[in-house]
């Protein structure tokens, strides 16, 4: 039995639910039309990735580096 590739990509995520501002979904929509993200999905992980990235992430390794330094 084969598994479609767009289930094999859901492994390991949830669905999650978002209210957005029209302008927000809107541009989203621009996006995925101008072939910069396949679909508004991809664009959105990929906004929710960079946030964490910074201002998790980021901010952990600050603290790590503050405080070795110390």
């Amino acid at each position: 039995m084969k598994i479609k590739k767009e289930e094999k990509a859901k492994k390991g995520m949830k669905l999650v639910t978002v209210l957005l501002p029209e302008a927000h979904l809107e541009a989203l929509d621009e996006l995925v039309r101008m072939k910069m993200y396949q679909n508004r999905s991809a664009a959105i992980r990929n906004a929710v990735r960079d946030m964490v990235k910074q201002e998790l992430w980021g901010s952990k390794k600050l603290e790590e580096n503050k405080r070795g330094h110390t």
